[in-house]
This record gives C-alpha cells, structure tokens and sequence, in this order.
C-alpha cells in the first residue's frame, strides 16, 4: 500500500546558520525591532513557540497557548533521526551504511490505518535513504524499522529517546515509541524547540528535511514531502505530525533577513490544531497557521536592527 502523505514543493538550498557576525571586542551588541509580531498571527489554539537564532533575547519570541505535554504525532520522529544521526553521524555527502529490511517493516508496508512507506524484506536501503523515508514521507513502519536498527529493539530505544529529551531540557516529554504512532507520546512546543535547534545544527538532518521528495528503489514514482510549506516564504524544514488525538502538528525551519540584512534562521513549533478532528484537517490547519505567523515573523525581523554599546 502507498504512503499516506501529502504534496510537497520545490528544493531550496541548505544553509549553514553558524557563522553569525561578532561585535567588536569591548562592545555589546544590541537588537531593537521596529514593531512587536502581529498578535493576530499566531494560532488561536493549541500551543506554539518560536525562536530567531543570534539575536540573543530579542529573538526570543516565547510561547503561546498552555504548555502541557500534548499528543505530537510524527514530529516524534525528529528525536528519532536526532538519537540516530548522534549514534551514527553521517559527513555531508556520506550515505552511511546499509540497512536490510526485516520482516517486520516490510509486513508492516501494507498498513491501512497509519502512514508507512512501501519496502521488501531483505531489501538493503542507506542510512541516508532510511533517513529520508522517515522524515520525508514520514513512514512509521521505517522509524520503528531504524529504532530496531540501532538499538536491538524499539523499546530499547525509546529508553535513548527519552534520555535524550532529558540531556536537551526536555522536562515535558515522554517518549513511547519512535514513529509518533501512539497518544502517549506528549510534549510541548517549548520542549520540541530546544530540540529543533539542536537537530538543525547537523547537516546530514538539514539536508534531508530540505528535499521535498525521495524515492523508494523499486517503487515507481517519486514520494512527496508531507511538509507543504517547503520553498515557500523561507522555509526549509521541518516535520509534519498529524493524528485525531494530536490534531496538527508542525516543527517548521524558515530562513529570512533582518534589518542589516543578514540572514537568520527561524525556529517555531506549532502543537495540537484542530485536535479532535481527522489528521487531515488537523495537519492543514497546522500548515495554514504556521504559514501566516511565518510571514509575520519574517516581516517583523526585516525590521530588527542592531548597535553597539
């Protein structure tokens, strides 16, 4: 059976974020903003942070809505590619060793109630290939697959994941399988931010958020990216997350330039749009309202400035 997903859209160019301008020794940097975000474009509902990298506290934008642990769905597959890449990092470039497909992924390709990606046992697929299907198309059958893969069991690596969480500050988090599948796997958008930016500090996980399409060899066709909002107003990442009790989920990287024009990378976590309803129209309303706050974000840092005191 197919892979549950949605369209995705043109490849954008991955950008290395580290090298952010310096102040002369002996001053302080300041940052000062025309205007605040527009209140108006952040969600009415569920919970959401977002973050400017390099612009100190300026660009800490916080939080809004409660912040209890909430389903997250798919975006728990971040930390599963974020404990992986840390257990096996790949070089740019580097595709990584071969993975054999086992029976159980395989039998699992044939699921009708929940996303997976169409392989055959003993199939052998790059780590860098694996990596792929389980961020871009999000298939469950693959993160389970990966979390066998490199910890003997998923079981054993839910143990890394959660460990992980709480080494990154994570105090809202549970972690009770790899794929997002289950309801019991709850966060925050202030947990899930800390951990964005951690992950997009790795350029093997950068490029592979940034393609809005893979393929599976022997399977016709290309695979799209669930994430929509690829090569629009920025963005270059990240992953989607989308179930009943979750609602829409979105942890989305968008690049834009600030007042001196230079370039920064923006961060936010969308959590819990639409909960309630079918993953569909949660997923939608997660990509439409991370969208329009995307835009403002954008719009408001084109007006930040900086000095020297």
């Amino acid at each position: 059976m197919p892979f549950l997903g949605v369209g995705g859209m043109a490849l954008v160019s991955v950008v290395v974020f580290g090298a952010l301008l310096q102040p002369a020794p002996g001053t302080a940097e300041t940052w000062t903003a025309a205007s605040p975000v527009a209140s108006a474009a952040w969600p009415k509902e569920g919970q959401t942070s977002v973050l400017v990298e390099g612009l100190g506290g300026t660009g800490d934008l916080g939080s809004k809505g409660v912040q209890k642990p909430v389903p997250i769905a798919s975006v728990t597959k971040v930390m599963t590619a974020y404990v992986v890449l840390r257990d096996h990092p790949l070089r740019s470039g580097e595709a990584g060793p071969d993975i054999t497909v086992d029976r159980e992924a395989a039998n699992e390709s044939f699921s009708g109630t929940e996303s997976s990606v169409p392989v055959r046992e003993g199939q052998r697929l790059s780590q860098r290939q694996v990596l792929e299907l389980v961020l871009i198309p999000s298939g469950n059958n693959i993160a389970r697959m990966l979390a066998r893969w490199d910890a003997g069991s998923q079981e054993a690596f839910v143990e890394k994941m959660n460990r992980a969480a709480r080494d990154l500050g994570m105090r809202h988090t549970t972690y009770t399988g790899a794929s997002g599948l289950e309801e019991t796997t709850v966060s925050t958008s202030g947990d899930q931010l800390k951990l964005a930016r951690q992950v997009m500090r790795d350029a093997a996980f950068r490029a592979v958020v940034a393609k809005p399409s893979t393929t599976v060899p022997g399977v016709p066709g290309i695979i799209r990216n669930t994430n929509t909002l690829l090569g629009t107003a920025g963005v270059i990442g990240l992953k989607t997350g989308s179930s009943t009790p979750a609602g829409g989920a979105l942890m989305w990287a968008a690049t834009a330039s600030d007042g001196n024009g230079h370039d920064r990378l923006v961060l936010g976590v969308v959590l819990h749009q639409h909960a309630g309803t079918s993953p569909r129209q949660g997923l939608q309303a997660a990509l439409g309202n991370s969208r329009t706050l995307i835009e403002a974000v954008r719009e408001w840092l084109s007006t930040v400035t900086s000095g020297t005191r």
